[in-house]
C-alpha cells in the first residue's frame, strides 16, 4: 500500500500481521484460559494496533518499559502488554514450545514461549502508574496479576468474533486504506472513554478547521465503576457523527482494550496507537486517562516534551467552559469574561442529573444524545 508522505508511518517503521490464514490444530497443545480482556490484546497484537509488538513482552523489554518508557531498542513504549500466569501453569509452559490460547471454550490463538519470568509488583506500579495505592485501578490490577509473565510472539488463528459493539472495529489496514482513498494529509485522533458532550464536539470541531479528517475512536471495553457502558457511548456517537458531523471529514472507528487509568504514561501509549491507525496528530486533554487526584492535570501533556521522536504531533487545548456572556463555548485564551458568567462541565453534575432522570441543558448536551443516555435504565458501569 502506497501511503501519503504526510501520514506518519507505523510505530517502528511497518505494521505487524500475526494472523494465520492456515488454521492450526491445537488440540494437541497445553492451553491456557484467558479472558475476554486479554484476547482483546491478542487481537490488538495481531492486527498492527500494538505495532511494534508482536507478543507479550519479554523481561528485558518488560523492565526497559518500566524503568525508561521505552522498548529495549530505544522505541517509546510506556504500558507493557503481558501475559500473567500462576505458578502451575508456569510449571507446564517451562518445556512448552507453544501454548494454545483458548476464550470462552474456543481455542483462537497461540503463543510461541520464549521466556517465563517473574516481576516486582510494586516497582511497576510506582512506574506506570506513579503511585502504590491499592485504590488505583491500574495498581488494583498490577497488585492483582499473577506471579509469573511468560513472554513470546503470539499468531491468531480464528475469525474475530462479531457483535454490534465490534461492528465499527476496524484495523490499521484498513484505516490507513480508508485515509489514502479519502485523500487526507493530516489526521487528528480523539480518544475517548465518555459519551460526548458539547465541548468534546467544540474541540473536535476546532481542528477540523486546520486539519484534513477527525478520527474518532473511542475505547470500548473494561472501564472502572461509574463510567458509561460501552453501549451508551458508542449509541451516543454515532447519533452525533450522524447528524452534526460532516461525512467527509470524520471517520468513526472504535478501539477495543481497557482503560489503565495510567494518566501520562497512558497519553503516550494512546497516541502510538491511533500514529498506527493513521493519524498525524492527537488530542490531548487536561487529565488524559487520568483518575481521581493521581495526577497533576496538566501532566498527561508535560510527558509529550520527555518523547520528541514520537512520530505523532500531540495537539493540546485549554479546559473549556459555557461563557453565559459570549453564548458559546470559551476558556481563558479567548473569552475576557469573569468566572461569575462560567459554566464548568462536571461530569459529576452530569452523571447526577442522569441518574436523577433530568434531561441535561441543550447546551451542555446534544439533546438526542441525552434522550438516549436516558433511555438506558442502567447507564453506568
Amino acid at each position: 500500500m502506497q501511503e501519503i508522505s504526510n501520514i506518519p508511518p507505523p510505530h517502528g517503521g511497518r505494521l505487524i500481521n500475526r494472523y494465520v490464514s492456515n488454521k492450526r490444530n491445537t488440540d494437541s497443545m497445553f492451553s491456557i484460559d484467558i479472558s475476554n480482556d486479554l484476547r482483546n490484546e491478542v487481537e490488538n497484537i495481531a492486527d498492527g494496533i500494538y505495532s511494534p509488538l508482536e507478543g507479550f513482552v519479554g523481561e528485558n523489554d518488560f523492565q526497559s518499559i518500566v524503568q525508561s518508557g521505552h522498548l529495549n531498542n530505544g522505541l517509546a513504549w510506556t504500558i507493557p502488554i503481558f501475559l500473567d500466569v500462576d505458578q502451575s501453569q508456569a510449571l507446564k509452559m517451562k518445556d512448552a514450545v507453544e501454548v494454545g490460547l483458548r476464550n470462552t471454550n474456543e481455542h483462537f490463538g497461540i503463543l510461541h514461549v520464549e521466556e517465563i519470568y517473574s516481576f516486582d509488583k510494586l516497582a511497576a506500579s510506582r512506574s506506570i502508574y506513579q503511585t502504590e495505592d491499592s485504590q488505583h485501578p491500574g495498581v488494583m490490577k498490577m497488585i492483582q496479576s499473577k506471579d509469573r509473565l511468560i513472554g513470546g510472539k503470539i499468531e491468531l488463528t480464528k475469525t474475530r468474533p462479531r457483535s454490534l459493539l465490534r461492528k465499527h472495529r476496524r484495523n490499521p489496514f484498513e484505516t490507513r486504506t480508508e485515509i489514502n482513498r479519502r485523500g487526507w494529509r493530516t489526521v487528528v485522533g480523539f480518544q475517548t472513554r465518555n459519551v460526548p458532550h458539547i465541548a468534546h464536539e467544540t474541540v473536535q470541531k476546532a481542528t477540523l478547521n486546520t486539519h484534513d479528517g477527525l478520527f474518532i475512536n473511542p475505547l470500548i471495553g473494561r472501564k472502572k465503576p461509574s463510567d458509561f457502558k460501552d453501549e451508551v457511548i458508542l449509541g451516543a456517537y454515532e447519533i452525533l457523527l450522524e447528524k452534526y458531523y460532516p461525512k467527509d471529514r470524520a471517520m468513526f472507528v472504535t478501539l477495543h482494550t481497557e482503560m489503565k487509568y495510567a494518566g501520562p504514561k497512558e497519553a503516550i501509549h494512546h497516541a502510538i496507537m491511533r500514529k498506527n491507525f493513521g493519524c498525524s496528530h492527537f488530542i490531548v486533554g487536561r487529565d488524559h486517562a487520568g483518575v481521581g487526584k493521581y495526577y497533576h492535570p496538566l501532566a498527561s501533556q508535560e510527558i509529550f516534551k520527555n518523547f520528541p521522536d514520537l512520530g505523532i504531533q500531540p495537539i493540546f487545548f485549554p479546559a473549556f467552559y459555557y461563557c453565559k456572556k459570549c453564548l458559546s463555548y470559551s476558556n481563558e485564551r479567548t473569552c475576557p469574561h469573569g468566572s461569575e458568567y462560567r459554566e464548568d462541565l462536571s461530569g459529576t453534575e452530569m452523571r447526577r442529573m442522569i441518574s436523577n432522570g433530568k434531561m441535561p441543558p441543550e447546551h451542555l448536551m446534544r439533546p438526542e444524545i441525552s434522550k438516549l443516555i436516558l433511555s438506558f435504565a442502567k447507564p453506568f458501569i
